[in-house]
């Protein structure tokens, strides 16, 4: 198989010798017009060619199916148990059922169209500059929503941490929040993502995932240790969004699980698991590397990463749930803070999660500078500091003024991750498939795949927000009420 893949190669150098320029356009499109002039470069450029279309990638199976699992896995996984407590058990599972497999369709569409590497270059092959723009707004929109939800768990148990080191808290300013996001943003990753190359921060996403395991088999652990009803300090809680004075009748109730709920906060459980299953724009890249690559085990490796996530977030989600019921806050985490004043367990999974999200912000922040640098500019210390630091400056007043995670989870949920899901690989293949009819049974579940995205789309938004004027209505007449 080496002999016969150098032989192609050997063939392909000395065609490319014979018919430089005859070639130059199908294979030289993205190099410099000035290596025209040397055949030398031609030659070398077609060895790079055939060597990246042709020859197999590098990752194995496990490999690919461990790094898919970091794709998916992020802080989504904080907001399951509170999609829980507002859908009951059962419709939660079925949610979770129902999005884990239009999640693998979605990638099956994908593959069928995988001729490009990129999911923008996707979006231009199928609608031309609309589509590429469609597909690095969805992105970019993503990634915002990401890095928002990272900096919100910095907001939340940065401060805890910091009162489990210097004990009882007055309300000092290092125990203020906002002001904590504001100091590592600046200090810890504004400093990282000025930096030209992030390769050192290569096995963030292996850590990050490690830390998701931890904090899973913690959640597991402390549902055994919290008992029910909650202890008696724990009277002020958090139900469902909205500060409530639960007395001891009231707090038996909330210890039988509900398997089905409907209430104005259910309508975002759907764009909770959409936001917590993204990872879409990673499927071709990672096609590409797949060793002995097919679309078929492709499909298999993601069979495999979405059939972990399920696991993973369905137990997240139902212990966290049975831990707190109806006093589970949009950040399962946070909720401890509530029972435990200090416990080192705890401390550590905060301390790994803080880590773990610090280092990945600049990761996420990456890619959305490079479309906002543009890959064909020449680099510039100016634009790149300016855009950074409007980047993150963005990301801050978001993470400040946004009342709580479960609005960014909400937004980007039904917003990006529908389109990167549902809409944008239904619409790509519904373009670019044309050996199978309109009217096949492929072309017309992928119409109905695009029509469910709107749909989802549409309707979660509308629904999300009416319930942001509702809340908005009732808390200036409440506040005019004293």
């Amino acid at each position: 198989m080496a002999d016969a893949l150098w032989s192609h190669d050997l063939a392909l150098t000395f065609l490319c010798i014979d018919y430089s320029f005859a070639w130059r356009p199908a294979f030289l499109q993205h190099q410099n017009p000035d290596t025209y002039n040397s055949v030398l470069f031609v030659c070398f450029d077609c060895l790079f060619l055939s060597f990246f279309y042709q020859h197999p990638g590098t990752a194995s199976f496990g490999m690919s199916v461990f790094n898919l699992g970091n794709a998916i896995m992020g802080s989504g996984i904080l907001g399951l148990s509170y999609a829980m407590a507002n859908t009951g058990i059962v419709l939660f599972v079925i949610l979770l059922v129902a999005v884990s497999i239009f999640s693998l369709y979605s990638v099956h569409l994908l593959l069928k169209t995988a001729n490009e590497g990129v999911y923008e270059q996707l979006g231009y092959k199928a609608f031309g500059m609309p589509g590429k723009l469609a597909a690095s707004c969805s992105i970019t929109m993503q990634n915002i929503g990401a890095m928002s939800s990272y900096l919100y768990i910095v907001k939340y148990e940065l401060p805890i941490v910091i009162q489990a080191f210097l004990g009882k808290s007055d309300g000092e300013w290092y125990t203020n929040g906002d002001y904590l996001v504001l100091i590592v943003s600046v200090i810890i990753i504004l400093p990282l993502s000025l930096l030209k190359n992030l390769g050192y921060l290569g096995y963030t996403s292996g850590f990050s995932l490690l830390c998701m395991v931890f904090f899973l088999i913690v959640v597991i652990y402390k549902k055994f240790h919290i008992p029910c009803p909650l202890p008696d300090d724990f009277i002020n809680v958090t139900v469902n969004g909205v500060l409530v004075h639960l007395n001891t009748t009231d707090r038996e109730g909330t210890c039988t699980p509900k398997y089905f709920v409907f209430n104005s906060q259910t309508v975002y459980a759907v764009p909770i698991l959409t936001f917590a299953f993204v990872c879409h724009p990673a499927i071709l890249p990672m096609y590409e590397e797949l060793k002995d690559r097919s679309r078929k085990k492709m499909q298999g490796v993601a069979n495999v990463s979405f059939l972990a996530m399920f696991v993973m977030y369905l137990l997240a989600a139902l212990f966290g749930y049975l831990t707190f019921s109806d006093a589970v806050e949009p950040e399962l985490l946070h909720t401890y803070s509530k029972v435990y004043k200090f416990d080192v367990v705890l401390l550590i999974v905060r301390l790994a999660v803080l880590t773990a999200v610090t280092l990945t912000v600049p990761v996420v922040l990456f890619p959305v500078m490079n479309h906002l640098l543009g890959a064909s500019k020449e680099f510039s210390w100016i634009r790149h500091v300016i855009i950074t630091f409007t980047l993150l400056a963005g990301v801050n007043l978001l993470v400040i003024f946004v009342p709580t995670i479960r609005d960014i989870f909400g937004f980007i949920g039904a917003s990006a991750a529908a389109m990167l899901i549902f809409i944008l690989p239904s619409a790509f293949y519904i373009k670019l498939v044309q050996k199978e009819p309109l009217r096949s049974f492929q072309k017309i579940g992928a119409c109905l795949f695009l029509a469910s995205g709107f749909l989802v789309m549409f309707g979660c938004m509308s629904l999300i927000i009416m319930d942001w004027i509702h809340n908005a209505v009732g808390s200036e007449a409440h506040g005019d009420g004293h």
